[in-house]
């Protein structure tokens, strides 16, 4: 076998083992922390019924987040330090529960999590939601992934998947489907992840 195509080999056999520890990694984190998870999409899900808002960390230690509040004409968008009074004070303003978003804060500090926002989707002809957790490339330790960012997608209702676990759309569940152009694969019926160079 020749140099280069030895080269080419080692790059494939690496790019296989970077792709099969990725859904091994994602899937470990997932069962580790899915208690913290779960309790955090839901507490977002319900509390996004009653105000929109995203939330969004803007450095790795975890010490400013970013804040886009929804009103019914407006978006606001705020960055604050962590504990900060004022960012009370404008959860107070426009209507926010501030226990709630603070109580979230500190769990996707604990999870590691850089954004939660929920995406509407049409699917069969209907609108439908999904909540997005996006987690720094730090929390899964591969050295192939590491500027890459891990997705979570809460869906509300069980989901269509092929052979190769690849989230399916459309009413023959034929197609696999694209959510921001990036294809999801299964953790469970109703979470899937990606692995994106974008965190939202």
């Amino acid at each position: 076998m020749t140099t280069r195509l030895l080269n080419r080999a080692l790059i494939l056999a690496a790019g296989i083992n970077a792709c099969s520890c990725t859904a091994v990694n994602i899937v470990k984190y997932y069962s580790r922390n899915e208690p913290i998870l779960d309790s955090m999409q839901q507490s977002y899900k319900k509390a996004y019924r009653e105000r929109p808002f995203s939330i969004q960390f803007t450095d790795r230690p975890f010490d400013h987040v970013s804040l886009e509040l929804k009103t019914d004409s407006l978006k606001y968008i705020y960055e604050f330090s962590v504990g900060e009074a004022r960012m009370q004070d404008t959860l107070v303003k426009y209507g926010f529960n501030p226990a709630v978003i603070t109580t979230l804060i500190r769990q996707m500090q604990a999870g590691q999590c850089a954004w939660i926002n929920q995406l509407d989707y049409y699917g069969d002809g209907q609108m439908q939601s999904l909540t997005y957790i996006s987690l720094w490339p730090r929390v899964i330790n591969s050295p192939f992934i590491n500027r890459k960012y891990y997705i979570l997608a809460y869906f509300s209702q069980p989901q269509f998947f092929d052979t190769h676990g690849n989230l399916l759309t459309g009413r023959r569940r034929r197609r696999v489907r694209k959510i921001n152009t990036e294809v999801f694969k299964r953790i469970s019926d109703t979470v899937c992840y990606t692995l994106s160079d974008r965190f939202r």
